[in-house]
């Protein structure tokens, strides 16, 4: 199955043309622009306060761009307000070295609730999902969309397996049906699932009422991204 992941996304320079339309074409592309248009300009106040907090915190960067994989297996960077310590790479290595437990957790879900490379204000903005509003530029620039799957990393697309090629088809999204739907609460083999089934059901008045189902969701901070 890993060979199937692997094979979609071997080639990233032609990927993007091998690949037909994404699911909902115009229609749910031109629903993304205007709704991340009306976001950014509605939330432009929060946005500025959140962007002089993280950068009065600790003096470091304001935004961080990792590398994620988007539809048809093209690379882009991933908008964040930076909630990460500046050496987290080293930090994590370290800390799963000598933790088998968080490093058990890491292999299975890619993700720790106890991060030690999360600063404090980072932890208070992963768990309001405010780290994530820049990504309203991702959607302006169609690298994603209002709604789909989350976006992931490649090793994280291997562990898809066969249902790799459903991610494929669609932009990675801002929320999505896991994020209504339990969000750490369900296992990684749920989350797969949840974004085939999005893909091969999707309607725009899926999309709204996942949006709609994403402010409750956040509200109850049922886990974090």
């Amino acid at each position: 199955m890993r060979d199937i992941a692997k094979s979609a996304t071997a080639d990233f320079s032609q990927a993007d043309t091998d690949f037909p339309p994404p699911i909902g074409g115009l229609i749910k592309r031109s629903f993304d622009i205007f709704g991340s248009l009306v976001g950014l300009i509605a939330l432009s106040p929060l946005f500025i306060m959140v962007a002089l907090l993280v950068k009065f915190s600790d003096g470091g960067s304001i935004f961080y761009g990792h590398r994620r994989i988007g539809r048809g297996g093209r690379i882009f960077p991933c908008l964040k307000f930076r909630t990460m310590v500046p050496d987290g790479d080293k930090v994590l290595a370290a800390y799963l070295a000598t933790n088998p437990e968080a490093n058990a957790e890491w292999i299975a879900t890619r993700k720790l609730k106890n991060d030690p490379r999360v600063t404090r204000v980072g932890a208070v903005l992963r768990k309001l999902s405010l780290d994530e509003l820049p990504q309203i530029i991702n959607i302006l620039q169609g690298d994603m969309s209002l709604v789909g799957p989350r976006p992931v990393v490649r090793d994280e697309l291997e562990i898809y397996g066969s249902a790799a090629v459903y991610y494929l088809k669609s932009r990675p999204g801002l929320t999505g049906l896991w994020q209504v739907s339990g969000r750490n609460d369900v296992s990684y083999d749920s989350r797969v699932a949840f974004d085939r089934h999005y893909v091969e059901n999707w309607s725009l008045f899926g999309d709204v009422r996942i949006i709609i189902k994403t402010v409750p969701a956040v509200w109850m901070s049922r886990g974090s991204y």
